[in-house]
Formats: C-alpha cells, structure tokens, sequence
C-alpha cells in the first residue's frame, strides 16, 4: 500500500483515486507527531506528501520530521509536500514574486546541466535527464500550478529535473535516497501527463497493482467479523447506495445480530420512502421503518442557514436511531454508509469544511452508541458500486444515482416547510421522468431543486409572483469533480413546460450550467 500523508490540501482526495486506479491500495492520513507508528503499523511500500494552505516557513505551518526521509522508503512530495520536503532537508523556499495558478507549460530537463536565473542569481543545477518519475512522460507539457510560494534552492545532493517559465524549480529529486518533489499537481485532469507521473512513482515504490475490490470486500467482512463478533449493530439504511452496500457487507459480517433501521425524514423523493421498503423486504434483513416527517420538519422550523439545516438533520437521525436501539436491546454499534467525498468535504485535519455531511461533520458530541462503524469510509463513489457488485447486489440498485441523508432539506434554498417539500418533490418527479423518456445517458446526478426566490409572471392572462425551481445535472465518476451536463434542449424545454403547468407554486425553471468546483453538487 501508499500512504498520503494530508496537510489540507483541497486535492487530497484525488491523489488517492490516482493510485488507486493503478490497482495499488492507499489511506489518506493527517501528518501528526504519531507518523511514525502509523508507519510502522502500515509498512507501506510509498509515502505521498500532499498539497497544503500553509507556508512552510510560517510559525504554525506542519513542518515534516526529516527522519521520515532516512526511512528509505520513496516519498513523493507534491505541492506544499515539495516545499516541505525542501525545508526539513535544507533547502530554500520563498514567496514567489509570480504566483501560479492554473495551466503552465511544463518542461522536463534533458540536458546534462541547465543554468536557472533564481532571483536574479544564475545558479547551475546539475540534473538527471532519466528521471524514473518522468518515464515515458512528454518534455513538454502542461501541468496545473496552484501555488504562492516557490523553492529556490534545492537541498544538498538533489538534482533539478522540471521546470516552468515562472519556476525555475518545478521538479526536483534525490534519487539515491528514492526521495521525488513536484510543484504541481500531477493528481488533476489538468495536469496531462499526470496520470503517467503518478504510475511511475507506483513503480519506483515496486507495487504489485493487485489490489481489487473484490479482496476490499473480503477482508472487510473478515474485519468486521473479529470487531464486532456476537454484539448486536443498528445500520442505517436510507435505500441509496452507500448504506445499501454498507448494510449487505454487515449483514454477510454478522447476519441476524444486525438491524437496519429506515427512517422517513419526511424529505425524501416522491414515493421514494415505499420504493425503498418493497426493495429491502426482498432481502434476509432485520428491516425497520420509521416514519418521522413531522418531527424532522418541527426541528427545521425557521431555520434558514445550511449548516445548521445539515447539524440539525444529522442529530435528528441519532436520535431516532438511539430511540431505535432501545426498542431492540443492548446495541453497540451504529453503522453508517459514510465514503470518502463525505469525509473530505466534512473538512480533513485542517482542510476547509465545504459543508457538513449528515454523517460526519453533522453529528452530535455525545452519541448513545459504544462505537460508528463505517466499513466504506476510505472508497469512493464508484469504488464503492463495484463493492455493491462483488457482494452481488442487483444492478439497478447499484447504478442508483445518490441521494443525499438531508435529502430535500438541502435542494429547498432558505426555511423548508411542507408546502416547499411537496413543490420540489413534484418538480423533481417531472425532471427524472422526461431524462428516463429521452434516456439520457452518462449523467452521475440529477434533480429538481427549490431556489428561495420569488419572480413575476404571468399565467391565463394573470400575474403570479412564484417560485423559481433550478434544475442540476453533472456528469461524474468519484463526486470530488463534476461537469455540468449539456442536456438536449428540447428535453429542458420539456421539462420547464411541464413543471410550470403541473406544479403548484413555480412559475420559472431554470437550468444550472456551474461545474464542481467552484459550485458543489448539491445547493446547501
């Protein structure tokens, strides 16, 4: 395995969707004090030093042990993990008098020695032109530079290796000590040559790509047999595919001593809460349904900040299943259908919170609970649909697009309330129809949601100040990154149509191009 060692930068997540995508297992980890033990439990075959906000000179930036270099194991260091890498063995990094950000022209040395203008200094750098991070990778090409501070003279005995027109040093190694740095990020789409860059260092770090899903979901079950043992689990089940997948794993861990609860927040799609019950009745499951709309929508009452609508929903749903638990006896484990995204936008070690998920960032200090168990919680999105394979769940249930825990809370802009509820569950019942009719292919999400403003219009020759409904649809593989899909107009056309005149309250639909980032998948 890798491990990625996480200073809080906002492509974390994507490195490890790179390596795993090479068949290699990885875990993103925070850089703390403990390092070494998490090494030494992992005995990884590389380390990944990640982005960051920080400063490496500033006070309060995480400065890096230099005795993880003299492990000799191969670190890569990208972005402020470079710069990091730099300063704990000696070398120089400053703010740099141009930032870069976006697409630059990347250019690998191939010359025996090049001479570099470093602030205003000529510096000779003695370079390798056989990189074994740069292996079959083009001389020139671009990269994606997210960076304010730059390294201008490198550590003793490390060689040059890249560079770009506003950074001299954008790539750098010692390859003795199997130590590789790189200012850019060779984790995004952007970075064209990325992927290859990232597979070379899964070679120097000798991985034997044989990591499959199918060897996840057997030593999941193996694990999840010897932690819980003969105890008693409550799973909780909301019908979409991380909780569908998550219960199916714990059901094959520990059969009857597990109970999935199902509860109604009364925000769910259009007939969702009956389609999910016939559903899991089909299965040798201990199924509970719970339906709590009026205590969901009495708690949201006046709320209007997302945030708080997200705490707000995700205590709500531990309250229910600690009330539950008591029901069915002594239970020590809650399970929750939590992946990756969830994780990182709930804000990891100091990254940025982008917004609270339900389960994660949501949930209350204190749960009555001995433990969360969260069997997926290091997969992504469509690691997590192969999972559903293996354990033999049906296909359309596995190609489920996502729902979110809040649900509607979060798709209705401002105060949710019944009548709100009832206009978005319609309108988005009309959207999904029309994209079944016209089989529209290649979308990962798609949805109806309710915008908090009012405009002017006018219907049967009368004036109507209505609400307007934003229509969403992105295309996606892991829902850290999305495109706005380019829907056939006629479909939307159709869809606004029908919506206007079938759906109580909205006299406009509109029609969401943003991609992710900057916007997020979901409105609040």
């Amino acid at each position: 395995m890798i491990l990625i060692l996480d200073f809080g930068g906002q492509y974390n997540q994507l490195i490890a969707r790179r390596i795993r995508e090479n068949n290699v297992y990885c875990e993103v980890h925070n850089y703390s004090e403990k390092v070494f033990d998490l090494i030494d439990k992992l005995k990884p075959r590389g380390i990944i030093l990640t982005g960051g906000p920080q400063s490496v000179y500033a006070e309060d930036s995480i400065k890096c042990n230099e005795k993880i270099f003299d492990l000799n194991i191969p670190i890569l260091g990208i972005c402020y993990g470079a710069q990091a890498m730099t300063y704990a063995l000696g070398g120089n990094v400053e703010k740099a008098e141009i930032s870069e950000y976006g697409k630059t022209e990347l250019k690998i040395v191939d010359d025996s020695k090049v001479v570099i203008d470093v602030e205003k200094n000529s510096v000779d750098y003695f370079v390798t032109a056989e990189s074994k991070l740069f292996v079959s990778v083009e001389k020139k090409s671009i990269v994606w530079m997210s960076h304010t501070d730059r390294i201008t003279n490198p550590p003793e005995n490390f060689k040059v290796t890249a560079f770009t027109e506003n950074c001299p040093i954008a790539a750098l190694e010692n390859a003795d000590r199997k130590l590789y740095a790189v200012q850019f990020h060779p984790e995004v789409v952007h970075t064209v040559e990325g992927k290859k860059i990232l597979s070379n260092f899964v070679d120097i770090c000798k991985c034997k790509r044989d990591w499959q899903m199918s060897s996840f979901v057997e030593n999941t079950i193996k694990q999840l047999k010897e932690k819980i043992g003969d105890k008693k689990a409550l799973c909780a089940l909301s019908g979409g595919v991380d909780s569908s997948v998550a219960a199916v794993l714990m059901s094959k861990a520990i059969g009857k001593n597990l109970t999935c609860v199902f509860v109604d927040h009364g925000l769910l799609r259009k007939n969702e809460a009956d389609e999910v019950e016939s559903v899991f009745n089909n299965y040798d499951l201990n199924f509970i349904r719970v339906d709590a709309g009026e205590r969901f929508l009495t708690k949201l009452q006046g709320v209007t900040e997302p945030e708080r609508k997200r705490k707000i929903i995700g205590e709500e749903f531990i309250r229910v299943f600690e009330s539950e638990a008591k029901k069915i006896g002594k239970v020590d484990f809650l399970v929750q259908g939590t992946i990756y995204p969830d994780v990182i936008e709930s804000g990891l070690g100091k990254s940025a919170v982008i917004k609270s998920h339900h389960n994660v960032g949501g949930l209350p200090d204190h749960v009555d609970f001995k433990e969360i168990v969260e069997p997926l919680r290091l997969l992504f999105k469509d690691e997590v649909r192969e999972a559903g394979r293996q354990l033999g769940l049906p296909e359309n249930l596995v190609s489920r697009q996502p729902f979110p825990g809040p649900g509607l809370g979060i798709r209705i802009i401002g105060e949710v309330t019944a009548e709100k509820i009832k206009i978005v569950q319609e309108a988005d019942y009309i959207y999904r129809e029309e994209i079944a009719k016209a089989k529209v292919e290649g979308l990962g999400q798609y949805f109806a949601a309710l915008t908090n403003m009012r405009s002017v219009g006018v219907m049967g020759d009368g004036r109507t100040y209505d609400y307007a409904i934003a229509l969403r649809a992105v295309m996606t593989s892991d829902f850290m990154t999305a495109e706005a899909a380019p829907l056939p107009f006629e479909v939307l056309n159709k869809v606004a149509n029908r919506i206007v005149n079938e759906v109580k309250g909205v006299n406009r639909v509109l029609y969401d191009c943003t991609s992710k980032p900057p916007a997020t998948i979901e409105f609040e």
